[in-house]
């Protein structure tokens, strides 16, 4: 297999055109240094080069639930989204609580070998918020697990939560908290406010997310330890991780692709696809989302690429699951909404979408610059492309995307793990 490829003409970061030599899972050359060497050659010319992306919120559904994702077809998501690397959430069958399954898990995806899988650990047994879970096991296993979260599931117990942040110290773990009071959101299916009222469905408000927010962060700041918020959602909710970081504590968050687009009005369709946990918000909460994400307040962009089988989404709005796809388009929806309105660069995309994830899930081999002698993780994409949508062209084995038809900007063209192609459109070739 070719481990030589020099990319011509590529512009870094979105920055000046330049020559880009791949060798031996490496940044071999920059520039006039990268000529001169016997290479498979690909043509970027108006071609963007991105450090390789990395998703912190992944669900590939595997062990138990192959009829909506594997583990090899979520990395197939990934790797046609521009991904280098996911971390993959541990409410499987069984959950993700035991140092055995996330090595499962972790061997998984380095046998599909399209990106790299990082097992995200439950915080406790079965999810169930009643005991931890084997943290340090998981800690300690070959999937060395850093991240732990009950996704899914609010650690809604203080006591429980508290134990967790301080545990996970001894190795620089983070707990990452699905921001959901239980009790405020009992049977609720779209956001609160007049128009849950007026389609008739039970509204789930904004404080059932922020409340937990403001409690974990006084927790994390309590014991010293790290907090990462899951799929940040209201304006309120920014304006409390804005308190938390003025005060220098250890607190992350994160925002999906569809949240910085979509809105509740959507549920008006009643169709189950814009069904999510937590809900599509208010167009002033979108907007605050954006602004959050390009001043650095909320520090990532992830997908909750959450696919569901057929038969457990298309159902009437009440019964469906809870979830969307995420991984192949995030990127596009990030151009749409972060690049196209001026909020962010090329080099904030990256630095949003990998050099703080990477940093947050404590993976060494992502997040890298562009430079010499770094790991050769990189996207390329064409900024200029615009297409619609078309769900049915996905490797997901779900169709559950709520983007369909909806025309977004950017096409990853090429996608690198380690130097080797893992997306190479036939035209380059």
């Amino acid at each position: 297999m070719t481990t030589t490829y020099l990319i011509k003409g590529v512009r870094p970061l979105g920055g000046a055109a330049t020559d880009v030599l791949l060798r031996d899972g490496v940044v071999a050359a920059l520039g006039a240094d990268a000529s001169g060497t016997r290479a498979e050659i690909i043509d970027a010319d108006g071609l963007i080069a991105l450090p390789g992306l990395v998703d912190l919120h992944t669900h590939l559904r595997e062990p138990g639930r192959e009829d909506a994702e594997t583990v090899e077809t979520g990395s197939r998501c990934a790797a046609l989204g521009g991904f280098t690397a996911v971390h993959a959430m541990a409410n499987t069958d069984p959950v993700a609580d035991t140092a055995g399954v996330v090595e499962q898990v972790w061997r998984l995806g380095r046998e599909a070998g399209l990106c790299d899988v990082a097992p995200v650990g439950a915080v406790t047994v079965g999810l169930r918020g009643e005991r931890l879970a084997e943290l340090g096991a998981m800690a300690g296993s070959a999937a060395r697990v850093r991240i732990f979260s009950d996704d899914g599931n609010c650690v809604s117990d203080a006591a429980l939560m508290r134990r967790a942040l301080e545990y996970v110290k001894a190795f620089d773990g983070v707990i990452a908290q699905h921001a959901q009071e239980p009790r405020l959101t009992e049977h609720a299916q779209m956001n609160e406010g007049a128009l849950s009222g007026r389609l008739g469905l039970r509204g789930w408000p904004a404080a059932a997310e922020e409340a937990i927010i403001a409690r974990d962060a006084l927790l994390a700041a309590h014991v010293g330890s790290r907090l990462h918020v899951c799929h940040v959602s209201t304006a309120g909710s920014v304006e409390i991780l804005r308190w938390a970081k003025s005060k220098g504590w250890s607190v992350t968050a994160e925002v999906t692709p569809h949240h910085l687009l979509l809105t509740d009005e959507l549920a008006t369709t009643y169709d189950p696809v814009y069904k999510v946990n937590p809900p599509l918000r208010t167009a002033e909460d979108t907007e605050a989302l954006r602004d959050a994400l390009a001043d650095g307040t909320i520090d990532a962009v992830a997908t909750d690429h959450a696919p569901h089988a057929i038969e457990d989404k298309e159902s009437d709005w009440t019964d469906a699951a809870f979830g969307m796809l995420g991984l192949e388009t995030a990127l596009r929806v990030v151009q749409e909404t972060m690049v196209e309105t001026g909020r962010l660069n090329w080099a904030g995309v990256a630095d949003r979408m990998s050099v703080r994830p990477a940093r947050i899930g404590g993976l060494a081999g992502h997040g890298h610059p562009i430079a010499v002698g770094a790991p050769a993780n990189l996207v390329l994409l064409d900024p200029a492309h615009r297409s619609p949508v078309d769900p049915t062209a996905s490797a997901s084995l779900s169709r559950n995307n709520p983007y369909a038809s909806i025309a977004l900007p950017g096409r990853v063209v090429t996608t690198f793990l380690r130097g080797r192609p893992t997306v190479l459109d036939a035209k380059l070739t």
